[in-house]
């Protein structure tokens, strides 16, 4: 194995991955520098979202290595890559995935709650980032009371609260609205870099891809050049987007 640079945390090289023999990944190579907004951009079915779960532990690659901070995370135990994704790594998902029996702050505050951080600082910094996002309001109530729009800005602030290195956002604004999406993607994207996190974002969205810092395009589970990508569609429901990487 040879190490990856200095100034990546984030490094994969020659990556392979299949879903019941079907490919999802046919030797995806990249790496994330620190604090930077990587934008993984394809569109459905390209293998985002396979290589969003590789490199941040979930998923161990067929072939290939995955480095986190020049630490092999592709041959960690599943304890250490548990104890990794919990302490050092956010997830945002399409669906936020939250504890139907947790309030917001709760739910907010969970990653901190696990680490063994005290109940009050927990929830001190989880009603900081509540505040932030504009969902304070609602920081006592369950997620069944909240628009998906709120429940998905709880989502952001539950990575955020927990001041990981990285955070991975898979399709983070799919099922919002565009001003929506816009609005939170900026709140995210602006809080990563007053707080030097890095983020992978993966998406089909080109205006969503736009806001990182570099990215990166698949298509069929490789590394291309160029693909077209669909813009958010305006009020007339038209869309229509290309980029280049």
């Amino acid at each position: 194995m040879v190490a990856p640079p200095d100034n990546d945390v984030i490094w994969a090289r020659s990556l392979h991955h299949s879903h019941n023999g079907s490919p999802g990944l046919g030797g995806v190579s990249l790496g994330v520098r620190d604090a930077e907004i990587l934008a993984v951009t394809g569109p459905r079915g390209s293998g985002k979202t396979t290589l969003l779960h590789c490199l941040s532990g979930r998923l161990v690659p067929e072939e290939g290595e995955v480095w986190f901070n020049s630490v092999p995370v592709h041959t960690m135990a599943p304890r250490l890559r548990e104890q990794l994704r919990r302490e050092r790594f956010g997830w945002i998902g399409s669906d936020p995935q939250l504890v139907p029996e947790l309030t917001s702050w709760e739910n907010t505050a969970l990653p901190l709650l696990l680490r063994g951080v005290s109940h009050r600082a927990a929830k001190k910094a989880a009603t900081e980032w509540l505040e932030r996002l504009d969902i304070a309001a609602f920081a006592k109530k369950r997620p069944h009371a909240l628009l998906q729009a709120q429940r998905q800005r709880i989502s952001v602030a539950r990575a955020l609260c927990a001041a990981p290195t990285v955070i991975f956002a898979d399709e983070p604004t799919a099922t919002l609205h565009r001003a929506e999406r816009t609005q939170l993607l900026r709140t995210l994207t602006t809080a990563a870099r007053s707080h030097d996190i890095t983020v992978v974002l993966a998406t089909h969205d080109a205006e969503i891809a736009a806001l990182a810092d570099r990215a990166v395009a698949l298509l069929d589970g490789r590394r291309v050049a160029t693909v077209d990508l669909p813009a958010a569609p305006d009020a007339e429901g038209h869309s229509a987007c290309s980029l280049s990487v």
